[in-house]
This record gives C-alpha cells, structure tokens and sequence, in this order.
C-alpha cells in the first residue's frame, strides 16, 4: 500500500490546496440537510447512499431512490493506534519491511475469523491488518520509537473492547510485541461512525464487499441519479481505498452531463 509522507492528512491537504489554487471555496462545520434551494447544475456526494436519499430523495426519480435503498453496509472494524519503544518483533523477518502485514494464521484461520463476523459474532483470533508506515516514514515518531496501527472486523454497530484479543492475536506472530507498548488508542465501530458519519457501523469500507456490493446500486458505474445528482463516495464501485477512482468515475459523469 502506498504511505503519505507525514500521514495520510498530507493527501487532503494537497488536494484543497489544488482546489483552492482553481477558485475552489470549501466550507467545513456546516451539515448539509437538504438539497433544495441549491441552483448548482451538478451537486457531487461523497456520502453514504443512505444519507444521500435523506439529503436529495425528493430531487432523484423513483429508479434512483430505488437503487439507493439496496445500499447495505458491511461488517464494522475495531482499531487500536499504538506508540512503541521500537519496531514490532516478528518472527517473520519479511514482515519487518513490510508497510502493512496481514495477521491471520492459517487460510482456515481467516476465513473462520471471517465468517464469525458475517454472522454477528467476535472472533477470539481476529484477521488483523496491521500499519508500521513509521519504519518507512521517519518524520511519525520520534528517535527510535515506532507508531503502528491495527484493526480488525466486528459486527456493524459493535461496542465491544478487542483491543487485548488484538494484541493477543499479534503477540503469536510478534512474541514480545505487548512488551513494546508505551501507548495506546482504541475506538470501537460506534466511535467510528461518530468520528465520520459515513462509516455506517464503523464500516470503513462503505459497503459489503463482493459482487454483491457491485450489484448494490444496480450497475458497475452506480454514480448518477438524475437531475444532475451524482454520488462520488466509496460506496461506489471500485470501492475504498486511496485510488481516487470513484471521485474519477463521478467527475467524469459531471463533465458529460455538462456537455
């Protein structure tokens, strides 16, 4: 995975900049209830389907609120931020110049793990994805303190503590590791999605992922609504991640629907 010098901050200030530098204005604070009385030809969501049919339902026609109703979301995440007193002790050395390492055990481990949360429970040996970006990126901690973070899936909307049985879990494949910790911060899939309302039961990845979450919206291109009403989110294919491409996907709609 590609890692932003200084932390992934970096991208969107880079990216208001490039807006602002074009014109651009950008308003924060101010929650967006209703899309009527906007005049603007085009109006681009980066929201959930579901608050789009909240913000806009009345200006989409009956097919788009339709397919916005299918939308559902996927299995929520618990994340554990730490700060440590050095770099995490694999016992894999590979991992140790890895920017991200998939913590499963076994392919039956993961899919265990896995299917324990499609059916709304925790899993005792969670598949955890874990983040060492500071090995690479000097400029996240101090000397030779290292940041890392971790998370792994639970049921959407899930208030249960996992941060021991993910550190549990690291600790088989990184003896040592909980020795490290000099620091911690968890946040469960509820603080998520207060964090960011986006995050539908702490669901980062907008969405249940498979050909399911293709079909969710009704086509592979799921961005236009009608009456210039454009969703540009993650929840539209290709789906999350720093890619860029749905913004890409919606942008180039906009421009066809302006001729």
């Amino acid at each position: 995975w590609p890692l932003a010098a200084g932390g992934s901050q970096s991208i969107a200030d880079a990216l208001a900049r490039k807006f602002e530098g074009l014109g651009g204005v950008i308003e924060v604070g101010r929650k967006v209830e209703t899309i009527e009385g906007v005049n603007a030809p085009i109006a681009l969501f980066d929201v959930m389907p579901d608050a789009l049919y909240r913000i806009a339902g009345r200006r989409l026609p009956t097919s788009g609120r339709r397919r916005l109703l299918k939308w559902k979301p996927g299995a929520g995440v618990f994340k554990v931020d730490w700060a440590l007193d050095g770099p995490i002790p694999w016992a894999d050395p590979l991992s140790l110049r890895a920017g991200t390492v998939h913590v499963g055990g076994t392919f039956e481990e993961v899919r265990l793990s896995e299917s324990e949360v499609a059916a709304g429970r925790h899993p005792d040996k969670p598949f955890v994805l874990v983040a060492q970006q500071s090995l690479f990126d000097p400029t996240r901690a101090p000397g030779t303190n290292q940041t890392a973070w971790g998370y792994c899936h639970v049921p959407g909307g899930s208030d249960r503590d996992m941060t021991q049985t993910i550190e549990n879990q690291i600790e088989r494949f990184a003896p040592g590791f909980k020795d490290r910790i000099i620091g911690r911060h968890s946040m469960d899939a509820g603080d998520y999605e207060n964090y960011n309302p986006n995050y539908v039961g702490g669901d980062i990845g907008r969405g249940r992922f498979g050909l399911k979450k293709v079909l969710q919206l009704g086509n592979t291109r799921p961005f236009a609504f009608g009456q210039g009403v454009l969703l540009c989110s993650a929840a539209t294919p290709p789906g999350a991640g720093v890619h860029g491409m749905c913004g890409y996907y919606a942008a180039r709609a906009a421009l066809s629907t302006i001729g």
